[in-house]
């Protein structure tokens, strides 16, 4: 019997649905909660772990058996990769299968910030009408000059949904983008200081890093245009929460929105929480109803590639 183990907890009908796409002779667990003590548990006598959020660290690579983790997603900065070359386990991922979900998330949501949908839903479920109010900080997407940190396969995908607005698109990353790429999503090369100084909006879509760590804070944050908007999509640890809480509590940026933070589930006195002009959302932005069928059937195949001792795909594979 090939035992495969969801580590992060996951709804019984969510459960019951995964392990219908599983082959003949694997079983499918899921570990009791995020604590380490739970979560080594879990993996004892497991040969393949799913992971979306929670950590994977060098503690749990080292159990005995284990032959593989794979990321549910693309980011990998939870996962320590050192570690399971060490003990010579697999990590694969799914590159690009959530990118469409999650550009959609970020598009949302800087359309929420800039008309003010989320503050006037509010206030109209608490009797208010701040029609007057509200219509004095919202502002038109069109025409608008959108900074996208990142041109990956998410922020190749905002680009394409920026296409309609009209917008300038500037884009920042390690390495830029061959001239046909640029020509066909309208975008411009520009470095991150000149970015941040001339967007309107400015939408984070980079791997964290080395480089990408605490990259958005108080010096980066002063650099923005004064009432600009910024999106963060991609990872908690590139912004520093408190820095934007000052940026918007100030006044200098006009809203911020948030669906991934340093510490998730995000803690009650994370210093966004609350203000008016922040939105926030529980890591929400690459979970999608439609695309659950094919992100399984392609972890699953990643899987028994492996265990069946055929080729993977190269994208799909980190160690």
């Amino acid at each position: 019997m090939t035992r495969l183990v969801i580590l992060d907890p996951v709804s019984g009908d969510r459960l019951e649905r995964f392990a219908g796409y599983l082959p003949d002779g694997w079983s499918l667990e899921n570990a009791a909660s995020r604590t380490p003590e739970d979560q080594l548990t879990a993996l004892i006598g497991t040969d393949f772990a799913i992971s979306a959020d929670v950590p994977v660290t060098a503690e749990m690579m080292a159990v005995p058996g284990l032959r593989a983790i794979h990321k549910w997603g693309v980011g990998y900065d939870n996962i320590d990769c050192a570690a399971a070359r060490a003990h010579g386990v697999r990590v694969f991922r799914t590159t690009g299968s959530n990118a469409i979900s999650v550009a959609e998330t970020a598009l949302g949501l800087i359309l929420a910030l800039n008309r003010n949908l989320i503050r006037g839903h509010a206030a109209v479920l608490e009797g208010g009408w701040p029609k007057s109010e509200l219509g004095t900080t919202s502002m038109r997407l069109s025409g608008k000059t959108v900074g996208i940190v990142g041109l990956g396969y998410v922020g190749k995908a905002l680009a394409r949904l920026l296409g309609g607005f009209g917008c300038e698109i500037l884009y920042t990353g390690r390495t830029r983008q061959d001239a046909e790429t640029e020509a066909a999503l309208a975008v411009r090369f520009a470095p991150l200081e000149e970015l941040l100084a001339r967007a309107d909006v400015v939408s984070l879509n980079c791997a964290l890093n080395e480089d990408t760590r605490a990259m958005i804070n108080a010096r980066t944050l002063a650099l923005m245009k004064r009432g600009a908007l910024l999106v963060n999509v991609a990872r908690g640890g590139i912004v520093v929460e408190a820095d934007l809480a000052d940026a918007l509590t100030s006044g200098h940026l006009r809203g911020a929105a948030s669906d991934v933070y340093m510490e998730e589930p995000v803690a009650p006195d994370n210093p966004l929480i609350g203000l008016d002009t922040a939105v926030n959302t529980p890591h929400i932005a690459a979970v999608s109803a439609d695309t659950f069928e094919p992100t399984v059937k392609r972890m699953i195949g990643n899987l028994l590639a492996l265990q069946e001792g055929r080729e993977l795909p190269e994208t799909d594979v980190l160690v």
